[in-house]
C-alpha cells in the first residue's frame, strides 16, 4: 500500500514539473524574435571588366619636348598584348617635328637642319607592369576599373638625319570606360645619343600624351 502511495506522489510530482517546464518554454521568445535585421540599402554598382580578349589597339596625341628643339605636338599609335593581369607588352610608333634651336632663332643665320631632317619619328617595344590596379567611383552608382602602371622598353629614333638606339621609361594611368574601351594618360622619357652639334651627347626627350584604346 505504501509503495502505491509513493508511486502516486512521484508520478504527480513529475507531471507537474513537466507541465511547468512546458509553460515556461512557451512563454520564452523564439530565437527568430531575438534576431535584429539590419536596415541596409545595398547599392548596385556597374563595374566594367576588361574584355576577354588580350589585345589592345589605340591612338594618342600629346606634347614631345625634343631637347634643344622645343616642345612640339606628337601623335602616334599603339598595340598592346596583355600577357597576364599585371604584365603587358606594348609597341608604339609616333611622329613629331623639331622646331628651330634657340641659337638659330637668335642668330638669324643659316639653319642647322633642313626641314626634312627636323622630322622626328620613334618606334619602340616596351614591357608594362600594373602596380596599382583598382577602381574609380563616379557618383555612388558607377565604378570603373583602373590601373597605374610602370613601363620601360627599347627602340629607335629617326631625327636630324640619323637613326639612334633609344631607351624609354615612364608611368601611365589606364581607365576602363567600358569592357572594350579605355582612356590612357602617359608620361615618358626617350633617351638616345645625338651628335647634331658635333659631339655625341645623351638627350632626354620628355613626352606627355593621352589617348583611347579598344580591346579585341
Amino acid at each position: 500500500m505504501e509503495n502505491r502511495i509513493q508511486r502516486f506522489f512521484l508520478t504527480a510530482l513529475f507531471s507537474l514539473t513537466a507541465v511547468y517546464g512546458w509553460a515556461e518554454d512557451a512563454n520564452k521568445p523564439s530565437r527568430s524574435d531575438q534576431i535584429i535585421e539590419p536596415d541596409l540599402q545595398r547599392r548596385e554598382l556597374k563595374v566594367p571588366k576588361i574584355d576577354s580578349q588580350d589585345f589592345e589597339v589605340g591612338a594618342y596625341y600629346g606634347v614631345l619636348s625634343i631637347q634643344d628643339f622645343g616642345s612640339e605636338p606628337v601623335k602616334g599609335v599603339m598595340l598592346a598584348y596583355h600577357v597576364t593581369e599585371d604584365i603587358f607588352l606594348e609597341a608604339n610608333y609616333a611622329m613629331s617635328k623639331g622646331d628651330k634651336t634657340s641659337f638659330e632663332k637668335l642668330s638669324g643665320g643659316a639653319s642647322l637642319l633642313s626641314d626634312s631632317d627636323r622630322d622626328y619619328k620613334y618606334y619602340d617595344l616596351s614591357v608594362g607592369w600594373n602596380i596599382l590596379p583598382g577602381e574609380v567611383f563616379i557618383t555612388s552608382k558607377y565604378a570603373f576599373n583602373s590601373a597605374l602602371y610602370l613601363i620601360a622598353g627599347v627602340g629607335g629614333t629617326d631625327f636630324a638625319g640619323d637613326s639612334a638606339f633609344t631607351a624609354n621609361f615612364g608611368v601611365g594611368f589606364r581607365l576602363l570606360l567600358t569592357d572594350w574601351l579605355a582612356w590612357h594618360v602617359d608620361a615618358r622619357d626617350h633617351l638616345f645619343n645625338r651628335s647634331t652639334f658635333g659631339e655625341s651627347e645623351r638627350t632626354n626627350n620628355l613626352e606627355l600624351r593621352t589617348g583611347f584604346s579598344v580591346f579585341f
